[in-house]
């Protein structure tokens, strides 16, 4: 005979809507979260939920009815629903997530023990007990993602029950969805104030039996070594001779990585100190100077331990992307793989991104260098950039405070150009074709790094069109790149495919092209994009095949505008728009950039452009470029270009960001500076450094704004054709003036509604 609470399941499921019929209870919340009464009113509630509760969804049902059966303290019968709901959640039924659910399936199976117990045991007793049998039928991996949902806050479980109260305030009855929604509130406050404090030491526990964890100094040159953590799952210490490949991390910041990551996922794990950010007295001179040669030592010495099966990755986002970069140049034995989220290259996009220095730069330098503790905060920051901006003086200027970051930022500011300062750290040119090691590439539209990510990606494979080297890029800022996309970003609504574990991803990678792991499906090609709004990923060979299929639109003056046009045919009538900017107007010091990416009207810093509507939906995927036509009074400029989808309904949406910055004297050359040539017509093909994924809906248009960039945390570029960095206000003279002609044009590669669904 079936036990009771399993016939009840059965049953309802069965029953289904039949059961579900729409009903109110009568219910009056107490005022606070809080509240003493709270646990009685919920259990009065559940009561009269639980007989007539069904539902279609079968994990939605079995987590609710736990929830209502702790509600009502019946603990046993809770731990039985959840055992069958753990069932579902380890099949391929479910698309829950297993790891949150365990912190709820412990302390169920805590108050079941509590209350079942011939003899009293106490709860802290039941915790350790359910927690240790959960935990050992865990891998290394289940056990780790279990203990980041262990280590979430209570607060966010307590608003989230005090807003499921407020919205019931005075009001005497409650819907049976609002019922749910707050009796399963209740249980996830309730799960986590019952356990905080219990945790803790049982995970110390279990990373004491799980690993073996070390603290060492690994010498990188004379008279130098780089702190590190080295973390090997314990079976590899007690197998004699038993070996593993390690992953090794660079960072700025041990204690914001997780050195047990890595060796959850079967790794020996080293995480590493950058000299630069270590102790003060053995730091080089500035950042950048010898990451790559400590990389090379650092994965020497690994390849050398005991433990060690000779093979080495790197995996590293931001500045430790630079670093493993900066390693693959120099070419180490024993480096089989690099792994990046987010690249920084110095030279490239810092610090001066399009050759255009930029203030959070010096920010940068700055607090690296500082005593902890004395960083200052952004209202400082705005102070100091609105000081110098209204003040007109020379870019060299710009660094004031003490200390030796002001020296490194000149230092940096005498290489306006990409040139052999620069180059020396990473590959230039030919030497990306002797990186011959498998690359991953982590990015997003609107991540502040995707200039660097872009450039690594395009320059390996231009010099080794067979590099094997994967791009995955999609709606993602910095730090979704990191910790993985939320339903929305900034305003803007994301697909559901584009909300994938990039943690996870980059770990299917590496067990790919180490362990000879199937590949992931969603990194199958070289370039591997979420294209906005379909709600799909694409795949193309390289960047270059993007383009292949550009849509091009040309720049019109209307005799009504702004807005002007962006026309598919090329004007027959002379164009002659004319924009002007005086450099030395400085109302503008408080103006920065919107931070959402979909807003009602929008700020043109410029001249606009709009297309017509298009008749159908159209995927644009692909780097923004064109050519300008223009005339000049002087002989540079700095320009900026933002690209919106211009809905019917009158919103728009960014399509990358930040906006693409860049100045016209390197547009053709980073490496050399090319000075226009003032008051003659020119032409000026440009790419810019960002890509574009994105579905524009039938009967949106395209708007453009290119306007002059001046802004108070940027560098000023005055026009006159010296080093940007020495020119001042008093070298602004006339305005400027850019005469648009109809040469101009963009290109943006694009696919039609017949070529849409199938793999590039």
């Amino acid at each position: 005979m079936k036990p009771l609470a399993q016939v009840v399941v059965l049953v309802s499921l069965a029953l289904g809507p039949m059961l579900a019929a729409a009903q109110d209870f009568d219910f009056e919340p107490p005022l606070d979260a809080t509240d003493p009464a709270l646990p009685s009113a919920l259990h009065d509630l559940a009561e009269r939920v639980l007989p007539g509760y069904a539902e279609d969804d079968p994990d939605l049902y079995l987590s609710n009815l736990a929830a209502l059966q702790m509600a009502i303290g019946d603990a046993a019968a809770a731990h039985d629903t959840r055992l069958k709901l753990r069932e579902r959640l380890e099949s391929e039924q479910s698309t829950l997530p297993p790891g949150r659910a365990s912190v709820y399936d412990i302390y169920v199976q805590a108050r079941a023990i509590e209350s079942e117990a011939p003899e009293k045991v106490s709860f802290t007793s039941a915790y350790a007990r359910a927690f240790r049998e959960t935990l050992n039928g865990f891998d290394d991996l289940d056990a780790y993602e279990l203990e980041g949902w262990l280590a979430a806050p209570i607060e966010p479980r307590q608003r989230n029950l005090q807003r499921a109260l407020d919205e019931r305030r005075g009001q005497t009855s409650i819907p049976l969805a609002a019922a749910l929604e707050l009796v399963q509130a209740w249980f996830a406050y309730d799960a986590y104030r019952s356990v905080d404090g219990l945790a803790p030491p049982l995970i110390a526990e279990e990373i004491e039996r799980r690993y073996v964890v070390e603290e060492v100094a690994i010498p990188v040159a004379a008279n130098a070594t780089v702190a590190a953590t080295v973390v090997r799952p314990r079976p590899a210490a007690d197998a004699d001779g038993e070996t593993r490949p390690a992953l090794l991390e660079i960072t700025l910041d041990r204690s914001s990585r997780d050195a047990r990551e890595a060796a959850a996922h079967g790794y020996a794990s080293v995480l590493a100190l950058a000299r630069i950010a270590g102790d003060a007295a053995a730091r080089p001179r500035a950042p950048f100077e010898t990451e790559g040669d400590d990389a090379w030592a650092l994965i020497a010495w690994i390849a050398q331990q005991p433990w060690s099966d000779e093979r080495v990755a790197m995996q590293g986002s931001g500045y430790g992307g630079f670093v493993a970069w900066a390693a693959a140049k120099r070419g180490p034995p024993a480096l089989r793989a690099i792994a990046t989220t987010d690249p920084m290259a110095p030279g490239i996009d810092f610090p001066n991104p399009n050759r255009i220095f930029v203030n959070s730069s010096y920010r940068w330098v700055h607090e690296l260098l500082v005593a902890p503790g004395s960083e200052l905060d952004d209202a400082r920051w705005r102070e100091l950039d609105a000081s110098w901006y209204r003040a007109g003086r020379r870019y060299r200027d710009f660094p004031t405070l003490p200390g030796r970051a002001s020296a490194i930022f000149r230092s940096w500011l005498n290489h306006p150009s990409y040139d052999a300062f620069w180059r020396k750290w990473l590959p230039f040119g030919p030497e990306f074709a002797n990186v011959d090691i498998p690359v991953l590439t982590v990015t997003g539209y609107y991540s502040p790094h995707e200039t660097a990510a872009l450039y690594y990606f395009a320059e390996h494979l231009e010099h080794d069109p067979d590099a094997d080297h994967a791009l995955l890029i999609g709606p993602f800022d910095e730090r979704t790149v990191a910790r993985g996309a939320s339903p929305s970003l900034r305003g803007l609504p994301l697909d559901p495919v584009a909300r994938i574990d990039m943690t996870e991803a980059r770990y299917q990678w590496l067990a790919h092209v180490l362990s000879e792991a199937e590949r992931p499906t969603y990194l199958r090609a070289g370039v591997n994009y979420e294209v906005t709004g379909a709600n799909e990923w694409r795949h193309a060979p390289s960047l270059t095949a993007l383009a292949e299929k550009p849509l091009r639109l040309y720049l019109r003056a209307w005799p009504d505008g702004p807005p002007h046009a962006l026309a598919t045919e090329r004007s027959a009538v002379p164009m002659a728009l004319t924009e002007t900017r005086d450099l030395e107007d400085r109302t503008d010091a408080g103006w920065r950039p919107a931070n959402e990416l979909v807003a009602g009207d929008i700020e043109a810093r410029g001249v606009s452009f709009l297309s017509e509507p298009f008749d159908e939906a159209v995927d644009l995927a692909g780097r923004l470029r064109g050519e300008l036509d223009f005339t000049i009074n002087k002989q540079d400029a700095d320009l900026v270009m933002t690209l919106y989808e211009e809905r019917a309904t009158g919103e728009h949406v960014q399509l990358f960001d930040p906006a693409f910055a860049f100045r016209l004297s390197y547009a053709a050359d980073r490496v050399h500076r090319h000075l226009l040539v003032a008051g003659v017509r020119q032409q000026l093909p440009f790419q810019s450094d960002r890509m574009i994924g994105h579905r524009l809906e039938a009967g949106s248009r395209l708007l453009l704004t290119l306007g002059i960039n001046q802004r108070a945390d940027q560098q000023i570029n005055y026009g006159a054709g010296n080093d940007v960095s020495e020119e001042s206000i008093e070298d602004a003279g006339a305005p400027l003036r850019i005469r648009w002609h109809e040469g101009s044009f963009i290109e943006i590669p694009s696919v039609g509604d017949r070529d849409r669904g199938r793999d590039q």
